[in-house]
C-alpha cells in the first residue's frame, strides 16, 4: 500500500502559503488533498506586509473576557511566583 499522506515539502508550502494570503486551510490527509488547496491558495492574491500586521495588531489587542478571563482578585504574586487565589471556582462551578 502506497504512502498517500502529504509530503513534507507540501505541507511546509501550503503554510507559506497561508501565511502570505492570510488565510487559513484544513490540514489535508492525502497528496491529492495537498495538490488541490496549493491550488486553491496560489489563486487567491497576496495580502499585503502591512496587512498582515494590522491583523496581528488587532488580534493582540483583542479583549479577552468572559467566563475564561482571569481576573485580578483570582491571582496572587507575580510572574512565576503567581498562584491561584483564595475561592477559586474549580471544575463544577461551585
Amino acid at each position: 500500500m502506497p504512502d498517500n499522506k502529504p509530503t513534507a515539502k507540501q505541507q511546509q508550502y501550503l503554510r507559506s502559503l497561508a501565511q502570505r494570503t492570510g488565510t487559513t486551510f484544513t490540514p489535508p490527509k492525502t497528496k491529492g488533498q495537498a495538490s488541490t488547496e496549493i491550488k486553491r491558495l496560489k489563486a487567491l492574491s497576496s495580502s499585503s506586509r502591512h496587512e498582515r500586521e494590522q491583523d496581528r495588531q488587532a488580534i493582540a489587542a483583542a479583549a479577552r473576557g468572559g467566563a475564561v478571563a482571569v481576573r485580578d482578585e483570582e491571582i496572587t504574586g507575580h510572574g512565576s511566583s503567581a498562584t491561584w487565589g483564595v475561592g477559586r471556582v474549580t471544575g463544577n462551578g461551585s
